[in-house]
Order: C-alpha cells, then structure tokens, then sequence
C-alpha cells in the first residue's frame, strides 16, 4: 500500500485519514497541516473548509477551494519548520497546463475548544 500524500512512511488509513474523520485527532499545528495537504490531493473539499478556524471560514468558499485543488496535480509536500502554532511548508505541484510550481507559505494554526485549526498563512518568495 502507498505511503500517504503527506508524506509520512505511514498509509494513508494510518495517517491523514484517521484526522480527516475526525479533525480531534490533530495533536498538532504540523498534523493539520500535512492533513489539509493530502486533502487538496484527494479533493476532500468539505474537510479543507471544515478545518478553517471559524474567525476565518466565513471568508472562505467551498467552490474556490475545490477549483484551486482540482486545478492542480499535488506532487509532494516539504515541511521546512513546524512550531507549536506555525508551519512553514513548500506544497510542490502540476499547474493546469502541467508546469511545476512551488506553493510556499507560512501558515498560522489557532486551537478553539481545543481542537487546531488552520487560520491563515503568508505566502513566501
């Protein structure tokens, strides 16, 4: 069986999809993040909102989440720094016309009710 989209040496079963039914299970900020990666890899759009913190989901649309994932062939995902509430990532990926590209960005996680949430990222060079 593959390894997870993530990138982990763990199944995708034993890996993003036990967070993916349950967002509970994220014990951190990392965690999230490598779930919400495989998840624009497996067009789980309704998890990706989902797992918005909701001082920012009411900014977010499920279409335009579903086109950007959709557009794109997500190849690897490369953490570069993880600290308890940042991730600092490069997601590598196929655009629509099939060129590489690098998505890198440093995002900001919020726990609420004690469960992490992703709230928002910049974007790097």
């Amino acid at each position: 069986m593959a390894n997870c989209n993530c990138g982990s040496a763990l199944t995708y079963m034993d890996c993003c999809f036990i967070i993916q039914q349950d967002i509970n299970k994220a014990i951190t900020a990392e965690q999230l993040m490598r779930a919400r990666y495989t998840a624009f890899a497996r067009l789980l759009v309704d998890f990706l909102y989902d797992s918005f913190h909701p001082d920012s989901r009411r900014f977010q649309n499920k279409k335009d989440i579903e086109t950007w994932a959709r557009q794109n062939k997500w190849m690897h995902l490369e953490i570069l720094q993880s600290t308890k509430d940042t991730v600092e990532f490069k997601a590598h990926y196929l655009n629509k016309q099939f060129e590489p590209e690098v998505h890198h960005e440093k995002s900001r996680f919020k726990k609420s009710r004690g469960i992490w949430y992703y709230l928002d990222g910049d974007l790097l060079p």
